[in-house]
């Protein structure tokens, strides 16, 4: 292997296995950058399942909705909370309640950028909606 193929840069791969939803992608990028944070390294397509973007591909789409004031700071330090706790909050909890509805308005947000960009497989019917 040449030093040039040791540091070309990969492309998707086409047996890459896109998020059932928004949530597990969300809770698949906290752990890498948990991991990344510990002194991990990625590689696209290195995983067990190759998934079809890095941690720094949702980054940037987190960086982009910020600048863009899609995305607040309150909606931020939601998903990083109960990301870290991987578990969504709980709505029937009154000291979850707000929580809740921040989680919800983030990932509905996250889920159609996510969807475009084939990180999450749309759902049946979604390109029908998206054209009206």
């Amino acid at each position: 292997m040449s030093s040039m193929d040791k540091y070309a840069i990969r492309t998707e791969s086409a047996n890459a296995v896109p998020f059932g939803s928004a949530q597990e992608a969300w809770f698949w990028f906290i752990h890498a950058q948990a991991a990344r944070n510990d002194g991990a390294r990625f590689a696209l397509g290195a995983g067990i399942i190759s998934r079809p973007c890095e941690p720094v591909d949702i980054l940037k789409i987190l960086n982009r909705l910020h600048r863009q004031r899609r995305l607040l700071m309150d909606h931020f330090l939601v998903l990083r909370h109960y990301g870290l706790r991987l578990m969504p909050p709980d709505p029937s909890r009154v000291k979850e309640m707000r929580a809740h509805k921040l989680w919800t308005e983030a990932l509905k947000c996250l889920e159609d950028i996510f969807i475009r960009k084939g990180i999450v497989q749309a759902p049946p019917g979604f390109m029908e909606e998206a054209a009206e």
